[in-house]
C-alpha cells in the first residue's frame, strides 16, 4: 500500500505533535508546517493527499491558504480551529474546506475524520481509478456526471468539484426526483450520524451551486424543496 501523505499546518507545536503522534500511529505519514509559508513549500515538494490547517496562524491564516490552495487542487482539507460558531465553520467550509473540527478535539475523532475524507477522496480520484471510464455515467439536461473518473461536465464545460461536493451531486443524480433532506444528505455523504443542526450541508451546496453556476440557468438542476430538502430532477 502506498504511503498517505498528510500535511499538518499549525503554529502550536504541541497540537501538530499530538496530531502526528495519531496519525502516524495508524499508518499515515506526516509532514509538519507552523506557517502558510512553509506549508505551500511542502506542498509543492511532496505528494500530499489531505491538509490539517489551523485557521488562526500568523501572517497568511487558514482561510486564505485554504483558499489558495483550492485554487489548484482539490485534495481533503480539514479546518482545525478554537472558534466553534456557526459562522465561523460557515466561513472555513464556504472558502473550500472538506470538514471543520473545533479544538480542543479528541485525537480519535479527528483520525476518524481524516479517514472518512481520505476514503472518499483515494475512491473518486481519477488517478486511482482503473475501471471503464464508460461506466457509472449519468446525464441530466446537459450535465454529464462519470463516478469512475469523478469528471462533471455540464454544457461541455468540465467543472472541478471537491470529492464532498461530488458526492453530493452525485446522491442527489443518482436518485432523480428524490427529495433529501441536509440530515440524510449529510449521513449518507459523511458516513456519520447528525447529533445537532449545523449548516454544512447547505454551505457545500451553496457552493457546488456556484461552481455549476446555477444562477445564469433557467432550468436549474439542482432544486429546493423548501422545508424538506434537496432534490434533481430528470
Amino acid at each position: 500500500m502506498p504511503d498517505i501523505n498528510i500535511l499538518v499546518v499549525d503554529d502550536e507545536k504541541e497540537i501538530a505533535d499530538l496530531v502526528e503522534i495519531y496519525l502516524v500511529s495508524d499508518g499515515y505519514k506526516v509532514f509538519k508546517a507552523q506557517d502558510a509559508e512553509e506549508g505551500f513549500r511542502i506542498l509543492n515538494e511532496e505528494d500530499i493527499h489531505l491538509v490539517l490547517l489551523d485557521i488562526m496562524m500568523p501572517g497568511m491564516d487558514g482561510i486564505q491558504m485554504c483558499r489558495k490552495i483550492r485554487e489548484t487542487s482539490n485534495i481533503p482539507i480539514i479546518m482545525l480551529s478554537a472558534k466553534s460558531t456557526d459562522l465561523d465553520k460557515i466561513m472555513g467550509l464556504s472558502t473550500g474546506a472538506d470538514d471543520y473540527v473545533c479544538k480542543p478535539f479528541n485525537p480519535l475523532e479527528l483520525t476518524a475524520r481524516v479517514k472518512s475524507q481520505l476514503r472518499r477522496y483515494t475512491q473518486l480520484n481519477p488517478n486511482n481509478n482503473m475501471g471503464d471510464k464508460d461506466q457509472n455515467e449519468i446525464t441530466i439536461r446537459g450535465m454529464t456526471i462519470n463516478k469512475d473518473n469523478h469528471k462533471v461536465t455540464i454544457d461541455g464545460e468540465e467543472i472541478k468539484l471537491t470529492p464532498i461536493e461530488f458526492d453530493i451531486l452525485y446522491l442527489l443524480s443518482s436518485n432523480q426526483g428524490k427529495v433529501f433532506t441536509t440530515d440524510e444528505i449529510f449521513e449518507r455523504v459523511w458516513n456519520e450520524k447528525v447529533y445537532e443542526a449545523n449548516n454544512t450541508v447547505m454551505v457545500h451546496i451553496r457552493r457546488l451551486r456556484g461552481k455549476m453556476k446555477e444562477d445564469q440557468r433557467q432550468d436549474k438542476l439542482i432544486t429546493t424543496v423548501w422545508g424538506v430538502g434537496y432534490k434533481i430532477e430528470k
